[in-house]
């Protein structure tokens, strides 16, 4: 099993900067892809954006060019830098673990507990 601590949520004014950071234990070396996933008042959960094992990365295109994910492999982080934050960007941010299945095309998906990221306009 992997357990994941999201942390740096906070209020932000439209145009600011955020780092969110998200901290894996347990069955790290498990772990095939990190990402972010965010879940909007009414709205389902998305993807922000992933980041693989060997470093390949993928966005949202509503956060292209604005968001950065990063990710730790030593010290078993992930990060998302959010640049020119929007109100639509409010959210609950959740940190994702993907680890395959041994044997077969699956994989299991744990998540944080997330953190609210609120921008004002």
């Amino acid at each position: 099993h992997v357990q994941l601590v999201e942390s740096g949520g906070c209020l932000v004014q439209a145009w600011g900067s955020l780092r969110l950071s998200c901290s894996a234990s347990g069955s790290i070396f498990s772990i095939d892809a990190l990402g972010w996933y965010r879940q909007g008042s009414g709205k389902q959960r998305e993807l922000v954006a992933t980041i693989t094992s060997g470093g390949s990365t993928n966005y949202a295109d509503s956060v292209k060019g604005r968001f950065t994910i990063s990710r730790d492999n030593a010290k078993n982080t992930v990060n998302l830098q959010m640049n020119s934050l929007k109100p639509e960007d409010t959210a609950v941010y959740y940190c994702n673990a993907r680890v395959p299945i041994s044997g077969t095309r699956y994989s299991n998906n744990y998540w944080g507990q997330g953190t609210q990221v609120t921008v004002s306009s």
